[in-house]
């Protein structure tokens, strides 16, 4: 079974309210097996628009990966996110 993965890219623009988003998210990711690859650092735009913040999370599945989206405790995240940062999200099925 192929891995899922989010790709998401974000601009904060409010740097004090983030970390709420992160801490109501974070038992949605552990729930559903997340993996952290990517979180921030260093980035080369090479083509197209940049985003300040990128992030890559591993799930075990895409199902794991969309249940974890769809999630009470994430979609209250989500709100979180929405007021406090620009960004948009994928979820896309890895390659076995």
């Amino acid at each position: 079974m192929a891995k899922g993965y989010w790709i998401a890219r974000v601009d904060v623009n409010n740097p004090e309210r983030y970390p709420d988003y992160v801490a109501t998210a974070k038992p949605a990711f552990e729930a559903h097996g997340a993996k952290f690859l990517v979180r921030g650092g260093e980035t080369h735009s090479m083509e197209g628009q940049n985003r300040a913040r990128n992030v890559v999370i591993e799930f075990p599945s895409v199902q794991a990966a969309l249940d974890c989206y769809n999630t009470v405790e994430y979609q209250n995240a989500v709100k979180i996110r929405q007021a406090v940062a620009d960004s948009e999200l994928i979820i896309v099925e890895g390659v076995e």
